[in-house]
């Protein structure tokens, strides 16, 4: 039997958050959930998610220090971006800290398990 996937779901935004997290775990995916960057930081170092959804725009820590600071000490940890907007001058700083994908918050969820199978299929890969 293989290995349930870990998704880390990080959103400041609850209703978002059990709508998506929902989603994925009738997908298959384990959803553990943070509502802020600083929760995420350290829900990362605890419980090693496989991959980490990011939402940009929080209280307490946003989502590009919240990558930042997850990049000290876990380099290799998939982690895609949620935004509200298209042109996110945050996703674009973001970039820079190594993320694997932008989901924006109007696309359909499938779009953004499309994003989460692509960056796990290409970490495995790397790993390799």
């Amino acid at each position: 039997m293989e290995q349930q996937i870990k998704v880390l779901l990080t959103d400041d935004e609850q209703d978002f958050r059990d709508l998506l997290g929902y989603w994925l775990q009738s997908k298959g995916y384990t959803v553990i959930t943070a509502s802020n960057g600083d929760e995420a930081v350290t829900k990362v170092r605890e419980e090693k998610p496989d991959i980490v959804f990011m939402d940009l725009n929080m209280p307490v820590m946003d989502g590009t220090d919240a990558v930042k600071k997850i990049r000290e000490f876990n380099k290799d940890v998939p982690v895609i971006i949620i935004s509200a907007f298209v042109d996110d001058r945050k996703a674009k700083e973001a970039m820079d800290s190594g993320i694997s994908g932008v989901f924006y918050k109007g696309s359909a969820f499938q779009q953004g398990l499309v994003l989460l199978e692509t960056a796990l299929r290409t970490h495995r890969q790397l790993k390799k």
